[in-house]
């Protein structure tokens, strides 16, 4: 914090877990119930054919490549992720899942070393191995020293925000949903005396109502309030009205920034009121690369974004995404044309919200009102 505007960073999906654990030091078990795949080193091999050869037991810093030098560079106040993976030995496979993710707790350091404050756990795949797996999940973060939001040993755990503070007393607050649109099993949801997430129906104004009650009796002066949502479907531009609307009862009642994520790239980035909703960051780490399906929407181009927000009223200052792309698992800076093309696809993703993106001539993107 320079003592004028706090810096956040957020990211979407960060999955270690699946082929991503097999290149790291401490692969666990690489059977996995999937219908096609059963071995998630198969994960490593289609990314294989598709960029080259990947080594094993690479170091922690490899899946994060060159995202870790623009995050020291850039200082943020605070590091927010989507977590979306178990972190477990459990074999206690989710029933009637099409995909488990898992990462072995050893390899715990490959998320560490990015050095998040908030690992954001309301998702669909932080219970794949059962709410044993869940369990384990929250104990081996819990003995890195990381923060979680969004599930716990029971609901009111769950519900609680994941506390950062700040220079001069300040905090920034983060609370974590999942909406049973981005898969989130309705079973998963955790109760008074039951483990689990915070599910919520991005459709209900009595949720969204009960979310901002939260924001306002945990929010003192000086604070900010992010909330992280896990919702929607994997793939597309187009942002359903209830996200909208559930969204901006989230600004009105309170909340500075919503970080919304699930799809698989980036959808369009909205300035309401004067706060920034992020429909959908993308993912950030994944095992996908080689996967072939959904080329145009440029799954391989990731975005870190870099929010400067007035302390005093949460009110965006600057919004700049940084382009990276996934190459051998790692990630590395996109290319000029790669960086412009995002730039154009969110442009127009956005223009039902009145915003534009643009390249700058350091090479980010930068998010603007559309002329």
């Amino acid at each position: 914090m320079d003592g004028a505007f706090v810096t956040l960073f957020l990211a979407g999906d960060v999955m270690l877990g699946r082929g991503v654990d097999q290149i790291l030091p401490h692969p666990g078990d690489p059977a996995i119930p999937e219908a096609y795949v059963r071995d998630a080193r198969t994960y490593v091999e289609l990314a294989e054919a598709a960029s080259g050869a990947v080594p094993r037991r690479v170091p922690y810093t490899w899946p994060w490549g060159e995202a870790l030098p623009v995050l020291e560079a850039a200082a943020p106040d605070a590091r927010i992720v989507n977590l979306e993976t178990s972190v477990t030995v459990s074999e206690d496979v989710a029933p009637g899942k099409a995909v488990h993710y898992r990462m072995h707790p050893a390899n715990l350091p490959a998320l560490a070393v990015a050095r998040p404050d908030v690992c954001v756990l309301a998702n669909n795949h932080v219970m794949d191995y059962g709410r044993r797996g869940l369990t384990e999940t929250l104990d081996a973060l819990a003995a890195a020293g990381l923060r979680t939001a969004g599930a716990g040993g029971d609901l009111d755990a769950a519900r609680r925000p994941a506390v950062v503070p700040l220079p001069g007393g300040r905090r920034v607050l983060v609370f974590a949903l999942g909406s049973a649109s981005s898969g989130i099993p309705h079973d998963w949801a955790a109760g008074a005396d039951r483990s689990g997430v915070d599910l919520v129906d991005e459709s209900s104004e009595g949720d969204a109502a009960e979310v901002t009650g939260r924001i306002r009796r945990a929010k003192r002066s000086g604070d900010l309030a992010v909330v992280s949502v896990h919702w929607g479907s994997n793939w597309g531009y187009a942002v359903p009205r209830e996200q909208v609307r559930f969204a901006h009862a989230l600004v009105d009642g309170g909340a500075d920034v919503v970080h919304g994520h699930s799809s698989h790239h980036p959808r369009p980035v909205e300035v309401y009121r004067g706060h920034p909703v992020l429909y959908g960051c993308g993912d950030l780490i994944d095992d996908y690369e080689g996967i072939g399906g959904h080329e145009q929407y440029r799954d391989d181009l990731r975005l870190l974004y870099l929010l400067r927000l007035e302390p005093d009223t949460g009110l965006l200052d600057d919004a700049c995404l940084v382009p990276l792309q996934a190459h051998r698992m790692r990630l590395r800076r996109a290319s000029r044309a790669d960086a412009d093309g995002l730039g154009e696809a969110l442009t127009r993703a956005g223009r039902t919200f009145g915003t534009a993106v643009s390249r700058t001539p350091l090479g980010t993107l930068c998010v603007h009102a559309a002329r």
